[in-house]
């Protein structure tokens, strides 16, 4: 059942990267050989000029496995993981860099740094996670938020998690994006409660005159299958054509875009929004497909 293709960078994503080339970032805990790895990916392309941090000696080590001579790049030598992801938010709070990417170091040090009080990278938004899921080298993206950061969101949350994911797709030149405020059920029903908090969403966007088609609930297949929605006799919008998955929680999120990955080949660009720099989270199981194009969205969401 796991899918052999192997991903591919979409073309679109590098080529509205490559807008603002040599875009500064910071590496945090870069001795990790997929963080030079696709680094170096980057830089051959002009997409990032990095700033490395952490232990000087295993970065420059990971670096010359590869080939690659980084000694016309800064980097901060620090001795632990506290110290560079606190030189990574420093660097972003001193407007020296546009975006943060996660190497060798645990989601939740990197995170809990970057929301301190002191760097004043969290203004009013509410930080999200965004996938951006493609197929091939040039289809249509689909957008799965929030699969990574917000376990189980309120409304007011996804409120936030529904403007993050509206903004990212206006830059990648989709004005007015369909979203499906995904449930198991096109019918709001007391015994399904995310049906209700989805039919809640579609009308506050529709009060708050939001910029988007949003439409929930709507099952899995309603969302994105023309013909499912037509069987059902769903006609809106969003039925069947959606550009979003706004998921009910991060389980549902984190699911769907697995799925896509090892079931389809997808490759799935992620990266954290609503903070002064977009943050890039990858995995360690990401290939390298996924590190570049999540580097690539993260350089779009900057802009």
């Amino acid at each position: 059942m796991l899918s052999k293709l192997k991903a591919i960078v979409p073309e679109s994503l590098i080529s509205l990267a490559k807008k603002t080339p040599k875009i500064p970032v910071g590496i945090v805990c870069a001795n990790h050989s997929a963080s030079i790895e696709s680094a170096k990916e980057a830089c051959d392309i002009n997409l990032i000029d990095p700033i490395f941090i952490g232990q000087e000696d295993k970065i420059k080590e990971e670096a010359n496995n590869i080939s690659w001579n980084i000694n016309s790049y800064k980097l901060i030598n620090t001795n632990n993981d506290q110290e560079a992801a606190i030189a990574g938010a420093n660097l972003a709070k001193d407007n020296k860099i546009k975006v943060l990417i996660k190497g060798n170091i645990h989601t939740d040090i990197l995170m809990r740094t970057y929301l301190k009080k002191e760097f004043g990278l969290i203004s009013g938004k509410r930080l999200s996670h965004i996938w951006h899921m493609t197929t091939n080298e040039n289809s249509k993206p689909l957008f799965i938020t929030d699969g990574a950061l917000n376990v189980a969101p309120r409304i007011d949350v996804k409120m936030h998690i529904l403007q993050n994911v509206i903004e990212f797709a206006n830059k990648i030149n989709i004005p007015k994006p369909r979203v499906a405020v995904l449930s198991g059920t096109e019918d709001a029903i007391e015994s399904m409660p995310s049906s209700i908090e989805a039919k809640e969403i579609m009308e506050r966007a529709q009060k708050e005159n939001i910029n988007a088609y949003v439409h929930g609930p709507l099952a899995f297949d309603n969302a994105i299958s023309p013909q499912a929605a037509e069987i059902k006799k769903i006609s809106n919008e969003v039925a069947g054509r959606a550009d979003i998955l706004l998921v009910p929680n991060l389980e549902t999120g984190n699911a769907l875009s697995k799925m896509m990955v090892y079931f389809m080949g997808a490759c799935a660009a992620g990266f954290i929004v609503g903070g002064k720099v977009p943050v890039v989270v990858t995995s360690r199981a990401d290939n390298a497909a996924s590190r570049l194009a999540s580097i690539a969205a993260s350089i779009i969401a900057a802009q």
